[in-house]
């Protein structure tokens, strides 16, 4: 454990320790670099600025930091013994548990950060998209903090499959409706097409940003869990912490694990070894774990494209399945995006970070051996992570090396026990 004082005091931004400079957002009609001030029609004038920020450090805010100390952090650091001694390696597995605050996952440590400077910019009301739920539950609980409304467009085939995450959204005071939806446009248009569209991140984002751009007063902003640069920079608190509880132990991580959708968490939990790596300053092993069902950085292509299905959103340089790919309905809902974070991408590309990919079934047998040793149910999402570390794990047995493996907890699955339920009675194939 960390004390409260050791919370970071400021974010990490790993676009200045890039090799080459990130490939800009391109303004889809022009493919000339969007303007900046072009996204303020959407984000506050801040988040555009963190976004286009080449500074190594932002200053967090002691309003955010306050926040983040009510949300739990530091969060701990644990050494994964059960799980170890029941595979029988010599490696040591640690993991940063971040499921341990009301929301249950990562999210919050961005939502809060965006809640609060779109509060102090006059923002009355935020929407967004969410996948799993996880985002949409952590900025209602950050709109509840800082006064503001919210409204989430969740994805159909989440919405149904986790009933009780539209409780918690609720609960928040939030609003949620299944996407796509009849309240846009480019809803109906694609339920026109098809009424049983079980929805995908793409046309929840594109619900989100049309409800943005047709708000009259310009009160609503948009505000995004994942992808964009100044998310990954919110969640540097994640591996910050992480980087002091190692240095605390006089232990170097030979490999560090998270899962991938979008790539927050584990761009939270990475970057702030990756800028030392960057630098000739450490060696690590960076493993970023995705669903065969959408594996946008194993099998997707580097290119520009959009971020969303209805082509709304600038052009951005990521591994990509194209923006129009609907992804099979797994459970693991947070993964479930045609494309990667652009900072994930350039690691990915200049082979700093590898990737893997599994199939659902196996990744719940992994979350079940870890709720069996460990004790905590993991959000299907980080069961990727899990099913990758207990493969590192048993190769290390195999050799006889005692590496030392890290991986997030990004969530915890309680709010997706549906899933689980289908494993048990062998519903998953």
């Amino acid at each position: 454990m960390l004390t409260e004082d050791e919370v970071p005091r400021r974010y990490y931004n790993l676009c200045a320790d890039l090799r080459s400079p990130l490939p800009p957002p391109l303004n889809p009609a022009t493919r000339e670099p969007i303007d900046p001030a072009a996204l303020e029609a959407i984000f506050p004038k801040e988040i555009v600025r963190q976004e286009t920020s080449a500074a190594r450090y932002i200053d967090i805010p002691e309003p955010v930091r306050e926040a983040l100390l009510r949300l739990g952090r530091p969060t701990p650091l644990v050494r994964a013994k059960r799980l170890e001694n029941f595979l029988g390696t010599p490696a040591r597995i640690y993991f940063k548990n971040e499921s341990l605050n009301p929301c249950g996952s990562h999210k919050p440590n961005t939502a809060i950060a965006q809640a609060y400077y779109n509060a102090r910019e006059g923002t009355e009301t935020l929407v967004t998209e969410t996948g799993a739920g996880q985002w949409g539950t952590a900025l209602s609980y950050a709109s509840m903090l800082f006064g503001l409304k919210c409204k989430v467009f969740m994805v159909r085939v989440s919405f149904n499959q986790k009933p009780y995450r539209k409780v918690a959204i609720n609960a928040y005071g939030a609003e949620v409706v299944a996407s796509p939806s009849n309240e846009t446009a480019f809803g109906r248009k694609v339920l026109a097409e098809n009424p049983a569209h079980p929805g995908s991140l793409g046309i929840a984002i594109s619900e989100a940003i049309e409800s943005v751009v047709t708000t009259p007063d310009g009160k609503a902003k948009y505000a995004l869990g994942s992808v964009l640069n100044h998310v990954m920079l919110h969640q540097t608190v994640i591996g910050q912490e992480t980087k002091a509880q190692f240095e605390k132990l006089g232990i170097e991580p030979d490999a560090l694990v998270g899962c991938v959708g979008g790539g927050s968490n584990f761009a939270g939990f990475v970057f702030p070894f990756a800028g030392e790596v960057l630098n000739g300053k450490r060696e690590c092993d960076f493993v970023a774990v995705e669903p065969k069902s959408c594996p946008s950085v194993t099998q997707g292509k580097y290119d520009y494209d959009f971020g969303d299905t209805a082509g709304l959103t600038p052009l951005l340089k990521m591994y990509t399945l194209g923006h129009a790919f609907v992804p099979s309905p797994i459970h693991a809902g947070g993964l479930r995006y045609h494309g990667m974070a652009p900072l994930v991408s350039a690691l990915a590309k200049e082979g700093v970070v590898r990737a893997l990919a599994f199939e659902q079934k196996e990744v719940f047998e992994a979350g079940m051996i870890f709720a069996r040793t460990e004790g905590i149910i993991p959000a299907p999402e980080t069961c990727h992570a899990i099913k990758a570390v207990i493969d590192m794990a048993a190769e290390c047995k195999k050799k006889g090396e005692e590496r030392v493996i890290a991986f997030n907890l990004s969530g915890h699955g309680l709010l997706d026990l549906q899933g689980y339920d289908d494993f048990m009675e062998g519903k998953i194939k």
